[in-house]
C-alpha cells in the first residue's frame, strides 16, 4: 500500500510518501502493527507557520517524484486532523481530501499528537505537547502507545506530568516539563501512517474528516463581534 500523508498542525508543513505493507501477526497484540511495516520513502518538511497554502502541494509532488511514483500510484491519504490552529488544519486537511477526491481513494484523519506518540519507541507513559499560542498548549498522555488522557488545550501550569515519564513534542514547550524528552517534535508521515494502519490494512471505510480545534477560531463574524 502506498500512503500519502499530509500534516499541518504546527508551524511544519509536512507532506510525504509512505510504504505500508501487512506483517505476521503479533502474538501478544494480533491487532498490533509492527512499526517494520512502514517504510518511509520521501518526506518533505518546512517550518514554516505562514507557509501552509503556498509549499503543501510542492511538497507532496516533489515526494511522489522522489520516490518514482505518480498520484494515480497512490492507495490512501492520512491527514492529521490536530489540535491545530484553525488556518494551518483547513490547509491540510482541504488538500488531503482534494487528492483523496480525485484518486478515489480514502481519506483517514489521525490525531496529530497520536502520530508524534506513535514516533517514540517507548511502553512508558508518555506526555506530548504542541503549542497552541495563547501562552497554552495541546496535550494529550500516552500509556504503552495507547491514548489514555486528552487531546486537551491548556496552560502548561494546569497540565500535572505526573505519572509521565517522558515527553515529546514542540521544543519549545517541552521544557516546561521536567521529564526527560524525545526528539520527536512534529507528527512525520510515518507516525502518521501507524496511527491509521490497521483501518487502511483492512480496507475500513474512513469516517469523515473533523477538525481538532478545541476551542473557536480567532476570526469571528461581524455578528459575532456584535455580541
Amino acid at each position: 500500500m502506498l500512503v500519502l500523508a499530509i500534516d499541518t498542525s504546527t508551524p511544519a508543513v509536512t507532506a510525504g510518501v509512505v510504504s505500508l505493507s501487512a506483517s505476521s501477526p503479533d502474538p501478544v497484540s494480533p491487532d498490533a502493527v509492527s512499526p517494520d511495516t512502514v517504510e518511509t520513502l520521501a518526506v518533505r518538511v518546512t517550518v514554516n507557520p505562514r507557509a501552509h497554502a503556498e509549499v503543501l502541494t510542492p511538497h507532496v509532488l516533489e515526494c511522489l517524484a522522489e520516490a518514482g511514483l505518480t498520484p494515480a500510484d497512490l492507495n490512501a491519504v492520512v491527514v492529521g486532523v490536530g489540535p491545530g490552529p484553525y488556518t494551518g488544519l483547513r490547509v491540510g486537511m482541504a488538500t488531503g481530501a482534494a487528492f483523496g477526491d480525485a484518486l478515489g481513494v480514502p481519506v483517514y484523519g489521525v490525531c496529530s499528537l497520536d502520530a508524534i506518540a506513535a514516533a517514540v519507541p517507548t511502553t512508558q507513559s508518555l506526555l506530548v505537547v504542541t503549542d497552541a499560542r495563547r501562552r497554552e498548549i495541546y496535550w494529550a498522555r500516552y500509556d504503552g502507545g495507547v491514548r489514555v488522557e486528552g487531546p486537551a488545550v491548556n496552560s502548561a501550569g494546569d497540565v500535572d506530568p505526573s505519572p509521565s515519564t517522558l515527553i515529546a513534542g514542540s521544543a519549545s514547550h517541552v521544557d516546561f516539563f521536567d521529564l526527560p524528552v524525545d526528539p520527536a517534535e512534529t507528527p512525520s508521515p510515518a507516525g502518521l501512517v501507524t496511527v491509521a494502519a490497521r483501518e487502511i490494512l483492512a480496507g475500513s471505510v474512513p469516517a469523515p474528516l473533523e477538525p481538532l480545534y478545541l476551542r473557536r477560531p480567532d476570526a469571528k463574524t461581524l455578528a459575532e463581534r456584535g455580541k
